[in-house]
């Protein structure tokens, strides 16, 4: 498919206006992608932190669980005692 099957016969024949006006929206788009990526990349590390910090709760939760049942344990031997 050739240029001038589009209909464009020179591309350099463009207005400087219209070139200007182009260029200053594809700017602006450029801004919004940079925008997003940069809340995408905020929103992956707020994620990150979130998982560690998760995942360091649910260990002491864990250590917390292991403990009472060696607690209940403990209770019901001295309860089988008497």
């Amino acid at each position: 498919m050739a240029i001038g099957d589009l209909g464009i016969e020179n591309l350099t024949e463009i207005p400087v206006d219209t070139a200007s006006s182009v260029v200053l929206e594809l700017g602006k788009i450029g801004r919004w992608l940079q925008a997003i990526g940069i809340i995408v990349i905020l929103w992956i590390v707020f994620q990150i932190v979130n998982f560690i910090i998760n995942r360091k709760r649910m260990k002491r939760l864990d250590l917390i669980q292991e403990r009472m049942e060696n607690i209940e344990k403990k209770i019901d031997k001295l309860s089988k005692k008497k």
